[in-house]
């Protein structure tokens, strides 16, 4: 737990006072190496700069809006993004969370949630209790790299987030087999992991666009109505 308190952290919000009294609740958990950021520019000037290792992201910002800011942040880094937004609709979480945001947490938040949330968001990205290889495997003329993280078509590459990466690895773990929505779920979310198959649809669409000729029609990740997906491995 010490190293994820390690981590270094990245707060954008205009508003300095939710800027402080983040950072407070952050430093009295024991995170240290904490940043600030007001506005879409700065941001983008420390994570060239300082490259952390997550983001919590207003989505109302003054040169901008946090999921333009996530677009831009994602051609330089893969670290993980939280959403911390006034904005609770469903369509600004789905898109969020489309874009390859991990969480979205609806203002007002009790401090304790947001805790909560982040140190899962960390551990589930950087901790690793075993240092077992992932696997690095084919579907058509993709390579699929779970230890690199990455999809390779040719000479083209498509970096998985953190979320994608969990559901491709628990897919992968049952290949060939039927995984419902709900152990989907519970893999990427933890047991928290209740109203998230909507949140789940989204994350399989962005997978298939990078793993599928045509994602409208995948041959690889299928959808079994009702029960949850199935990833097709073909030679195993």
């Amino acid at each position: 737990m010490d190293d994820i308190k390690n981590k270094k952290l990245l707060i954008v919000d205009d508003e300095h006072e939710i800027r402080n009294m983040i950072d407070s609740f952050l430093r009295k958990e024991g995170f240290i190496r904490i940043y600030q950021a007001s506005n879409c520019a700065e941001a983008l000037e420390v994570c060239r700069s300082v490259k952390p290792d997550i983001a919590i992201l207003d989505v109302m910002l003054p040169d901008g809006d946090g999921f333009s800011l996530l677009s831009s942040l994602r051609q330089i880094s893969n670290m993980p993004v939280l959403f911390l937004s006034a904005r609770g609709e469903d369509e600004d979480r789905l898109l969020g969370l489309g874009l390859g945001a991990d969480d979205y947490i609806v203002k007002p938040f009790l401090p304790r949630e947001l805790i909560l949330r982040l140190t899962a968001i960390l551990r589930r990205v950087y901790s690793s209790p075993k240092q077992e290889q992932r696997p690095v495997f084919q579907l058509g003329d993709r390579i699929i790299d779970l230890e690199g993280g990455i999809v390779r078509n040719n000479s083209t590459e498509y970096p998985l987030t953190a979320k994608e990466h969990v559901l491709l690895f628990k897919l992968y773990e049952n290949k060939n087999c039927i995984v419902t929505s709900d152990a989907l779920c519970q893999a990427a979310w933890g047991d928290d992991y209740y109203g998230y198959e909507n949140t789940l649809m989204v994350h399989v669409r962005r997978i298939r666009e990078k793993i599928e000729d045509n994602p409208s029609n995948p041959e690889y990740l299928l959808t079994i109505r009702g029960l949850g997906y199935k990833l097709m491995v073909k030679g195993v």
